[in-house]
């Protein structure tokens, strides 16, 4: 309890914890792969001469120490089927485990890439037996992280198996030691070998390369040890694949396709893609980069071949743990697997995973490689059945896609709400940027008084921290400190020397309903940006308003009362400073005098801080004819306010690059129309695959076949397509049906005609 409460402690003041480092420690490094066998170093903790260092991982995973020779006391981080924080105790007497910390287990493929074995060829390791797919295989590593002139090198494998308790079965996930590689070599960095079909473990379709120290034991657990990435063991698979891959490949599609017929359907539970590449790029709060189909890096995308950029549904499906992927072509339209094998295919499992993990099919980056990569590898790389494939992973197109609105606050203080309503609110204090009670979304801010570079202070406002929490998440903070953004978690600074993307309780900045924070830092000043999706319409109050498409209503007080749009700057400054927080709802940290004295024992909004509400534009100010030349476009005036208040073209400039890319982010949110996908009719060929609003598809048969019903089809706004499903159709069928056709269009004529004449 003692060390729990410690936690929200800063080192600053010392006196609210005088018994931290008897409670607490922190580890050093703070992450560690989840397959584990990092050293972490217990930092400000001394054993006694007797002592014994016992580490115990969960409560429940309990494993001896590492003391070395300067008597640095380490913790081996253990093999888990999780990712997250990780809480552990330590003993340094053998019984009382009364010390407390913590590390960040990460997926395998965000780990410390230099702690990794490297399997040299990637592609020859992952496809050895298919056609001109042979030789050595080669491994490196760096042979400095392991301390011993010998190593054993180990191969692991995985799998999900039923297993049956109290009368009913599961799948448990296990992780198991298969054999040794080679034992008691020279630890020199690299390793090659020739491998051979083993009967015996072919079984096992996927697993890692480990690397320990010679003195370990044969598949010894939670010892000190580099891994490779996970990949598809083609290269130990038995002698028949090797005899001909493309039969045995294509039986095990088939197996593989009659399993996922009596697995429960997985599909209708998941977002729909974006529509657009920009739709995609913008939309965080439930979409993020998936790193092997980058357009930032190049667009290697070796499964999605014709796509430039693939993103991942953040959150896992509710039900099933199974993940959504968007890919997009050079032009930015989504690729469908109906048009190409390198469209978008969801995944059973999620590859990040999802509580509670451990379970199948919701091991992080293991069950995604069991249930959808291997599975790929047998249809689409060894076979030619990828259309088996394809069926059963399906894209979902975009016709159900509803982008998220967008608030920011930015430069001295303007604000533009999700509706769209814009206005300035220089307040000093706490408040309330967005309360959500029916979602148990809080988003806090903290504003403090510019100050210029020459030290003077100005009557404006600039943001200085926001703090956030939904649900049971972690508190997410982010202030600034001096030329970057600070982040703090649960009232601890979070480091992110070692990991850009971290597994937060809840979402650091994104948050498991879809929200959103973006923050950003530019010469001095914080921009916040807030994405909702539309789950919280008429869901929201506070400073960025009242999401319901109206902005009418967007200055609603908490009481309830709608402050006009057209209301005075003194109104308005009213309005904002009714939004404060108080001590009991506060999310923020106070770990400094300068905090305390300033935000936590005052009021949280500063009655005696009246800023400027009217700036003057003086004809000679020295400014002006730069200033002027400077802030053009819509931003026009807010650049103009910050320039003048700050006298400081720079500030006047990032207002005006703030305001510019929140437009842009506006512009890729647009709501697009999907009228869905259509068929290429068979024995025909469809000209295009762009099925938004205003495109226009057209049709043809191939020679020998004629054309039956429309021979093009445009999306329209409403979200249906003009004209009839086209076939191509042959013979004496065919013009039958093309007679018949024509009668009944010369029919539909001549009704008309003699409805007409009737009038």
């Amino acid at each position: 309890p003692g060390c729990r409460a410690c936690l929200t402690c800063s080192s600053i003041l010392t006196n609210c914890c005088s018994d931290s480092n008897q409670s607490c420690f922190q580890v050093s490094p703070y992450s560690s792969s989840m397959l584990g066998g990092r050293a972490l170093q217990i930092l400000g903790l001394t054993l006694p001469p007797d002592g014994r260092l016992l580490c115990r991982f969960k409560g429940e995973i309990e494993q001896q120490g590492i003391i070395d020779e300067e008597g640095h006391p380490y913790c081996i981080s253990p093999l888990l089927y999780e990712t997250g924080w990780i809480s552990f105790d330590v003993s340094t007497d053998g019984t009382n485990f009364n010390r407390s910390g913590e590390y960040l287990s990460v997926h395998p493929s965000k780990a410390d890439p230099s702690f990794e074995v490297t399997l040299v060829n990637s592609t020859l390791w992952q496809n050895y037996g298919t056609p001109n797919m042979a030789g050595q295989l080669t491994m490196t590593w760096n042979s400095s992280l392991t301390e011993s002139k010998r190593v054993n090198v180990e191969l692991w494998g995985y799998r999900e198996v039923s297993r049956s308790t109290a009368g009913s079965s599961s799948l448990q996930a296990e992780i198991s030691y298969l054999y040794s590689l080679g034992r008691n070599i020279s630890n020199t960095g690299d390793f090659s070998f020739f491998p051979q079909p083993r009967e015996k473990f072919s079984m096992w379709e996927l697993g890692n390369i480990r690397i320990t120290a010679s003195s370990t034991s044969e598949g010894e657990r939670n010892v000190q040890s580099l891994w490779s990435g996970g990949h598809v063991l083609a290269w130990h698979l038995e002698q028949s694949f090797r005899d001909d891959p493309s039969a045995w490949a294509q039986r095990k599609c088939l197996q593989w396709d009659d399993l996922e017929r009596k697995l429960p359907d997985f599909l209708d539970e998941l977002i729909d893609c974006p529509c657009s590449l920009a739709q995609a790029r913008a939309d965080t709060g439930r979409f993020h980069t998936d790193y092997s189909c980058n357009i930032e890096t190049g667009s290697v995308c070796t499964y999605h071949p014709g796509s430039v950029h693939c993103v991942r549904a953040v959150q896992a499906s509710s039900s099933h743990g199974s993940g959504q992927q968007c890919c997009y072509d050079n032009t930015g339209a989504l690729v469908l697997t109906g048009d190409s094998v390198g469209g978008s295919t969801p995944d059973r499992a999620h590859d990040w995973g999802s509580p509670p993990y451990g379970e199948p099919p919701r091991v992080p980056g293991f069950s995604h490689w069991l249930h959808d990569v291997t599975s790929f590898c047998y249809c689409c790389l060894w076979s030619d059945l990828c259309h088996v494939y394809l069926n059963r992973r399906p894209s979902s197109g975009c016709r159900r896609y509803q982008p998220p609105k967008a608030g920011v606050v930015f430069g001295n203080l303007h604000f533009i709400t999700f509706d769209g309503l814009s206005y300035t609110f220089n307040g000093r204090g706490e408040y309330y940027l967005l309360l959500s009670t029916d979602k148990n979304l809080s988003i806090q801010t903290r504003t403090e008084q510019l100050k210029l570079k020459n030290g003077t202070l100005v009557k404006a406002a600039q943001l200085s921290s926001v703090v956030m929490k939904e649900n049971s998440s972690d508190v997410i903070e982010v202030r600034t400190a001096g030329d970057h953004l600070q982040v703090l978690r649960n009232q601890k600074i979070l480091p992110f020397t070692e990991q850009r993307w971290m597994d937060l309780q809840g979402g650091a900045v994104i948050f498991s309903s879809g929200a959103a924070v973006e923050l950003r830092l530019h010469e001095g000043a914080m921009t916040a940006t807030v994405l909702l999706p539309v789950e919280f319409s008429n869901h929201s109050l506070g400073l960025l308003g009242r999401m319901n498409s109206d902005p009418s209503d967007d200055l609603t007080t908490r009481s309830g009362e709608v402050i006009s749009a057209n209301a005075t700057q003194e109104e308005i400054f009213t309005f904002g400073a009714a939004w404060n927080i108080s001590n009991m709802s506060s999310l923020f940290t106070y770990d400094s005098h300068y905090l305390l004295d300033s935000y936590f024992f005052p009021l949280s909004h500063d009655p005696a801080f009246v800023p400027a509400f009217s700036l003057p534009l003086k004809p000679d100010d020295p400014l002006a004819a730069d200033m002027l030349s400077m802030c053009l476009g819509e931003g026009a005036h807010f650049c103009i306010h910050d320039t003048l208040i700050s006298r400081s073209l720079a500030v006047g400039n990032a207002t005006l690059r703030a305001h510019q890319h929140h437009q842009a982010l506006m512009e890729a949110l647009k709501p697009v129309v999907s009228c869905g996908w259509l068929p290429t009719p068979r024995n025909g060929k469809k000209n295009g695959t762009h099925y938004l609003e205003g495109k226009t598809l057209s049709f043809t048969c191939n020679e020998g076949y004629i054309l039956y019903r429309s021979t093009e089809r445009t999306c329209l706004q409403e979200g249906t397509w003009t004209g009839e499903q086209p076939y191509c159709i042959t013979g004496k069928f065919g013009l039958f049906i093309c007679i018949f056709s024509l009668l009944l269009s010369v029919i539909t004529v001549i009704s008309i005609l003699l409805h007409r004449n009737s009038q």
